[in-house]
């Protein structure tokens, strides 16, 4: 991967978006988390929460004291949306609520108004909603059902002030991904499903792969196409179709690269281990990486024998277990 670019810990990168990192850095966050505040004024929708880091908090809480006044006792933040289950992107949701009274009850004309929580759906939620028990009762709106959180649906629209936010269900990085449409600004929050540097992790290829061809087909206003991609971790994208068919692209080419190595020359008798394919592939990269390609390598060969263009002997373990292309992808 290229050199990360340098990101400031509170950037207004829009009218209506302004970023605030999670202050996490890492090799799988990269300059860390982002989170964004959505909105021209109060109340504002805020995008994921971090990790939990508390360094976190007095960038946000500087970010949200740059906003406008809030006036007749309008909450300051109506609403949380956690993009999807991995905990870098919640995790920081008792500081962020904590700081929300705070703010709300330094001002004497104002009372505090709970927010919101909102995700999609998913079976791992499980945890989430153990971890919000654990937060002072008043904290946030519950539900009026036994979840906490409240639900979003598929092209479900969510509106905070002039503001229009419309939720689209891309799986793949994780069972219950989300990307999110700013109307106003034909712009797309792709969380982790697209990133502002390198490539995304995924779960399942197959799943992941049509979630990008659906962010494309994504309109604003049903006749326009997006151009700007605020992701999940990394920069701006300002050209984000561009880069979201440079993602296909890539897995595509990775996938050619497998069967190639799989047609010719033949190994182990036509047979060939994820390592081995590995080996051909990354042959020109350190060896320390070829481990975490693996991951991605076996992904591919699961698409492809879904598709039945390659074939499995079954090992004890996938590190034994053996491909090879079926006489479908020698078509």
């Amino acid at each position: 991967m290229d050199k990360l670019e340098i990101l400031p810990p509170v950037q207004r990168l829009s009218e209506r978006v302004l970023r605030v990192l999670g202050q996490n850095p890492g090799k799988f966050t990269l300059q860390g988390t982002n989170t964004y505040i959505i909105g021209l004024r109060a109340p504002y929708v805020l995008l994921d929460t971090g990790e939990g880091k508390p360094e976190y908090v007095p960038h946000l809480e500087d970010a949200l004291k740059q906003l406008p006044e809030s006036t007749n006792d309008t909450p300051l933040v109506s609403d949380i949306i956690i993009s999807h289950e991995h905990r870098d992107h919640w995790g920081g949701l008792d500081s962020v609520l904590s700081l929300l009274r705070k703010l709300a009850q330094a001002k004497s004309s104002h009372s505090f108004h709970p927010p919101k929580i909102h995700k999609y759906p998913n079976q791992l939620d499980a945890n989430l909603e153990s971890y919000l028990k654990t937060l002072p009762l008043g904290s946030f709106v519950h539900t009026d059902n036994e979840f906490i959180l409240h639900e979003l649906d598929e092209k479900e629209t969510l509106r905070a002030g002039d503001t229009t936010l419309q939720i689209f269900h891309t799986p793949g990085h994780t069972d219950d991904s989300i990307c999110i449409l700013l109307h106003e600004e034909s712009a797309l929050f792709t969380a982790d499903s697209v990133l502002g540097q390198g490539t995304a992790v995924f779960k399942d290829l197959k799943t992941y792969l049509a979630s990008l061809q659906k962010m494309l087909d994504v309109e604003v206003d049903g006749k326009a196409p997006f151009s700007t991609l605020y992701p999940g971790h990394g920069p701006v994208l300002h050209n984000g179709r561009k880069h979201i068919k440079e993602y296909i692209e890539h897995r595509l080419e990775r996938e050619r690269e497998i069967l190639n190595v799989l047609r010719s020359p033949p190994i182990n008798g036509g047979y060939a281990t994820v390592m081995d394919i590995v080996s051909h592939i990354y042959a020109a990269y350190p060896q320390s990486l070829w481990q975490p390609a693996s991951y991605g390598v076996h992904l591919h060969l699961l698409k492809l024998r879904e598709e039945s263009r390659v074939e499995e002997v079954p090992g004890p373990d996938i590190a034994e277990t053996k491909w090879k292309a079926s006489s479908i992808a020698a078509l």
